[in-house]
């Protein structure tokens, strides 16, 4: 590796730990480059200034996540409920089972609690898409006069039963125990929101039109 390519490095890494621990603002680029043995100067050769810096450090941290665990490439004619259960597998392996340095995870759990300028960069780049798969999936499944804004729910419904188990583990151990918690492998979550999902996507089936045109009971 290039000198110039190992000094970025070394930044992106020390910036990531010291990003996760500290935030943005309390981060100061001495502190990060003394943890890279890299001159002061530089941050603002190789990204720009300290947002910048910080906006790469949230984006290697998700594109590692989905480098780790790409979706599958289905064949023409794969059932939704295939790619359904293949998304969710996907999502879980990516956020549980990534074995990547300790500070991506807490640099996106502290973006997802803090958002910065380095939201929009992630949702465009990777989210986004993402979401659009989703969309695609769910689509085949649900009635097709269903409003956008329903779909869009019924999507975060989904993301979010797989986002639980990320964001809340320790919540997680201590409800029902470590025990059980280790029976929580990633097949059995895929399992349990694959048909807790397709459950309620079929639901909207059953008389969407009710559905829609009534208010919901407090």
């Amino acid at each position: 590796m290039p000198p110039a390519d190992e000094t970025r490095r070394r930044l992106l890494d020390a910036a990531g730990n010291v990003f996760a621990d500290k935030g943005f603002a309390s981060a100061t680029v001495r502190e990060i480059c003394q943890l890279a043995d890299a001159n002061i100067a530089a941050v603002n050769y190789h990204f720009g200034d300290k947002e910048k810096l910080y906006i790469e450090t949230v984006r290697q941290a998700q594109c590692a996540q989905m480098e780790f665990a790409p979706l599958p490439e289905w064949p023409p004619g794969t059932s939704a409920e295939v790619r359904l259960k293949d998304f969710i597998r996907t999502f879980l392996v990516r956020t549980l089972e990534s074995e990547r340095p300790s500070w991506h995870r807490a640099l996106m759990l502290r973006e997802m609690a803090h958002p910065t300028s380095a939201c929009r960069e992630i949702v465009q780049d990777s989210i986004r898409p993402m979401a659009e798969v989703l969309g695609d999936i769910i689509g085949e499944l649900l009635p097709s006069d269903l409003d956008m804004t329903q779909r869009h729910l019924i999507g975060f419904s989904i993301v979010g039963q797989c986002l639980f188990h990320y964001v809340h583990r320790p919540i997680t151990i201590e409800l029902v125990g470590a025990e059980e918690f280790e029976s929580y492998s990633i097949e059995v979550l895929t399992e349990h929101i694959y048909l807790f999902s397709l459950a309620s996507l079929r639901s909207y089936s059953i008389d969407t039109a009710d559905y829609t045109s009534k208010e919901v009971a407090p």
